[in-house]
């Protein structure tokens, strides 16, 4: 299968309310005419500054990505069960593509106090809520104690299979992904070599568990008209210790060469790169890129 190009689009817009939402609404426009092959939001919660939920905006930008992949991260010891999977059913109901639900843990004590979680009991609180939702939206009942849930079950449940991704890249998050999941969504902070290996131990586990692979990876860029201009705005946020990622993990410049950069994830047998515009970029900026990443994408495939 060749490999896809997928886009999350950023969440927090700071400022007017109407403007973010909106900046948000034409970044999804502006990619998927592009042709990139899926749209995904995030999750996070009790933010100081805007950060826009994740069901409304799936629905509200689903109608673009007809046909394509549609989905979001859900911060599972955060949510609900019932309320997830409702929400899970009714999103994948109205799209006519395949659903993808993103998993993690999550982390922040500022954020698990604020949604009266305790977190030091967000591995546990995962791993059973992927297995309740997973079981209530395949039609089931279930009983969850940790969840105090009796007797659980929701409609409408998804017409088609969800595809589930589970985050994180230790050993435990990566053999949780082979055992739970259909897929491993490696992180933005990965290189090449971090990558490689990462994806080596996904495989051997997925063979310890039977399961088939499937692996993507989340990479910042920023595609540009010229290399010079990718230039100007990448290289201060990556001497600035960008996220404290490693400069290598990010991709920058025209779309020749955001192509180089990624192809080398497809190399590696990843199945999809997911890009997320680095952050901070003015809005012009951020969707003359989401543009451009048509381009990668084309190029890409004819590589």
């Amino acid at each position: 299968m060749a490999l896809q190009l997928s886009t999350s689009l950023s969440s927090t817009h700071p400022g007017d309310q109407r403007q973010g939402a909106r900046n948000i609404v034409e970044r999804s426009s502006v990619a998927a005419a592009a042709g990139l092959d899926g749209g995904y939001v995030g999750d996070h919660h009790a933010m100081a500054v805007n950060y826009f939920a994740n069901v409304p905006i799936i629905g509200r930008i689903a109608p673009d990505w007809d046909g394509r992949l549609l989905g979001c991260l859900f911060l599972v010891p955060l949510w609900h069960p019932v309320l997830m999977a409702e929400q899970i059913g009714t999103l994948a109901s109205l799209h006519d593509g395949e659903f993808v639900v993103q998993t993690g843990l999550g982390r922040g004590e500022q954020q698990f106090a604020a949604m009266g979680v305790d977190e030091r009991s967000r591995g546990r609180l995962l791993e059973a809520g992927i297995v309740a939702v997973q079981a209530m939206l395949a039609g089931e009942t279930v009983d969850v104690p940790e969840f105090g849930l009796v007797g659980a079950r929701i409609a409408p449940t998804p017409p088609n299979p969800v595809r589930w991704m589970i985050a994180g890249d230790a050993p435990v998050a990566i053999d949780r992904a082979a055992r739970l999941g259909t897929g491993w969504y490696g992180n933005a902070n990965l290189t090449p070599t971090t990558a490689a290996a990462k994806l080596a131990s996904y495989r051997e586990a997925c063979a310890t568990h039977g399961r088939t692979p499937y692996a993507a990876v989340r990479k910042d860029v920023i595609v540009a008209d010229t290399a010079a201009a990718a230039a100007a705005l990448g290289d201060p946020m990556v001497a600035a210790g960008y996220r404290g990622f490693p400069p290598e993990s990010v991709a920058y410049g025209d779309p020749a060469q955001v192509a180089e950069q990624l192809a080398v994830y497809g190399e590696l047998g990843f199945d999809e790169v997911v890009v997320r515009q680095m952050a901070a970029v003015p809005q012009d900026v951020a969707l003359r890129s989401c543009e451009l990443l048509g381009e990668v994408r084309r190029l890409l495939r004819a590589g």
